[in-house]
Parts: structure tokens; C-alpha cells; sequence
């Protein structure tokens, strides 16, 4: 055989590959993860291990309030899923297209939104229930992504450095319209990542705030004599919706700030924006919950980025 058509890899290094495979695989989990958990409260159900911790069913919540407590846990839930959904479409375009030219802004976007990410997962030491499937899930998938980021690190150009999230992707006028556009993408990213944080939050201390105490016409105390276990639940998925959506908006971020203009990064942040705040937006009507005090921050949120994608189009699309 030929010295130049001798493959030496290893069997590990073969299959291992340049670690973009292990990226790709978190967020095609991601967008299953959030299309299970549309799935489940477009269907009425909680998990298992939910039903377990909880000592009642969502039919047996029902009977209580009109459902309210139901409907209120399904929102959160919705907003999660969707933005998990944002997060996996990212992940995706991330790996396929700036990682693959080697970019070292995209490998360090996955550090700090994995961070963000599986981090967000820690925030059950503010309100003491240990999610065991999410307990699980996060240990299955973070080695992978690990192992991913350990071996994509070998294909970036240098320089390798954390500051190249500082450089923008490209050089061009605010006063334009593709640079109005673009700030108001990023603003709405920066929003994104407040919001997220502000829940996150408050999840891990107070939980609610007035308006989802009007709504569901409960006050904590009586929460808690349904059960001692609901409010530490609703917590659970209070913080981790609120940790969603921060990741969310740091992907968003950078994807923006680092990204070159491209009809691919235009069409994942269509798809991302239209999924996460249909989710966020579009459940609240579904299930009553209709604060306009509370769904203001959302709704102007979705028209800026709207507003973004409309005066960005043009150069994302424009022919090389």
C-alpha cells in the first residue's frame, strides 16, 4: 500500500472525528427536548417523575381553581420548550457553518453558552427540587458536548483567544438599514438575556410575581397547603425556563455581533425568533393568561426582532 493512501488514525480518533459531530447531536437533542415538551402540554400530561414528586395528577390539579395552577405550570413549560427549540437551531448553524471554517468566535459561543446552559441546571439549589430526569439528561449530554468542544478545538484558526467574541463579523453603518437592523437584533438578544436572567432569578427566590399570583388566584401559602411540594415544582420550571431563554439570548448575541450577513444565519434566527416567541407569546392567550402588564416585555421584544430581520434582509440575501 502506498504511504500516501495509509490511513493512520486511531479507531477513537476515526470515530471521534473533529468533535463538530457530538455539537450537532446537543442541538438536534435540544430541539427534541423542546418539541417533547411542547408536545407533553399541548397534550395536558406531566412526566412521570413529576407526577411522582408531586403526589397528583394534572387532572387532579384541574379540579382546583379552573385549572389555573395546570395552565400556569403548561406556560412555563411552552416558553421552555420553544426556547430549547431556539437554542438546538442554533447549535446547529453554529457547527455547520462558522465552526466548520474554523471560526474560534463559534467554539467559544459554545463554551459560554454551555455554560449558561447546563449551568442553569444548578439553580435547584435556590428552590430544593432535584429534577432526576434532568439530573440524567444533563449528565448524559454534557460529556458529549465536552468531548465535542475538546476535539473541535484542534480545527479553529488562531488566533484561539476568548476576545474573539469581541470582533465583529462585519463593518458596516448604523445609520443603514442593515445596520439598524442589525442593532436591533442585537438589542433584542440583550433583552432576551435580561428577561432570562430576571426570571432564573426570581424562580430560585420568590417565584412569582404578582401577576401569576392574579392569575391563578392563589397566594403561595394556599399553594402550599395543596401541596408542599407544588411551589418547589413550579420553581424548578420557572428557573429553568428563565435559563433558557438567557442562554437563548447570548446565542443570539453572538451569533449576530460574530456572524457574517448570510442567508443561513438570517433563516436560523428567522426560524429561532418565530419559534421562541410564538411559545412565550402564543401560549398565554391559549391558557388565559392575558396581563398586558406582563406580556408587553414579550410582544415588543418579538417586533424589534421582527423589525431586525425586515431591514437585514436585503444584504443576507444579496446574490455573492
Amino acid at each position: 500500500m502506498e504511504a500516501s493512501t495509509r490511513d493512520d488514525r486511531g479507531i477513537v480518533e476515526a470515530l471521534l472525528g473533529d468533535g463538530r459531530p457530538f455539537l450537532l447531536f446537543t442541538g438536534i437533542s435540544l430541539l427534541l427536548a423542546g418539541g417533547f415538551a411542547l408536545f407533553l402540554s399541548a397534550s395536558g400530561h406531566f412526566l412521570p417523575h413529576d407526577v411522582q414528586f408531586l403526589g397528583l395528577t394534572p387532572e387532579q390539579l384541574c379540579r382546583i381553581q379552573e385549572c389555573r395552577i395546570v395552565y400556569f405550570m403548561f406556560h412555563d413549560r411552552v416558553a421552555f420548550g420553544g426556547a430549547l427549540i431556539s437554542i438546538g437551531a442554533l447549535y446547529l448553524w453554529m457547527a455547520e457553518f462558522p465552526l466548520r471554517r474554523g471560526e474560534a468566535w463559534a467554539w467559544w459561543l459554545f463554551v459560554l453558552s454551555g455554560i449558561s446552559g447546563f449551568g442553569s441546571f444548578l439553580a435547584y439549589l435556590g428552590y430544593g427540587h432535584l429534577d432526576t430526569w434532568h439530573g440524567v439528561a444533563t449528565l448524559f449530554l454534557a460529556p458529549l458536548f465536552l468531548i465535542g468542544l475538546a476535539r473541535a478545538y484542534s480545527i479553529i484558526k488562531p488566533p484561539k483567544v476568548l476576545r474573539s467574541l469581541l470582533q465583529t463579523g462585519v463593518n458596516t453603518s448604523w445609520r443603514s438599514a442593515f445596520g439598524v437592523g442589525r442593532a436591533l437584533l442585537l438589542a433584542t438578544a440583550a433583552g432576551m438575556f435580561a428577561g432570562g436572567f430576571t426570571v432564573m432569578v426570581v424562580g430560585m427566590t420568590q417565584v412569582f410575581v404578582p401577576q401569576d399570583l392574579e392569575f391563578m388566584g392563589l397566594q403561595p401559602a394556599e399553594l402550599r397547603e395543596i401541596s408542599d411540594r407544588l411551589v418547589p415544582l413550579i420553581a424548578h420550571d420557572r428557573a429553568g425556563f428563565g435559563g433558557a431563554i438567557c442562554t437563548a439570548g447570548i446565542t443570539v448575541f453572538f451569533c449576530v455581533w460574530c456572524g457574517r450577513p448570510s442567508r443561513s444565519l438570517w433563516q436560523v434566527l428567522c426560524f429561532a425568533g418565530l419559534v421562541g416567541f410564538a411559545s412565550a407569546i402564543g401560549v398565554h392567550p391559549v391558557v388565559g393568561y392575558t396581563d398586558l402588564f406582563h406580556l408587553a416585555p414579550a410582544i415588543l421584544g418579538a417586533v424589534i426582532f421582527v423589525g431586525g430581520l425586515i431591514l437585514t434582509y436585503r444584504t443576507t440575501h444579496r446574490p455573492s
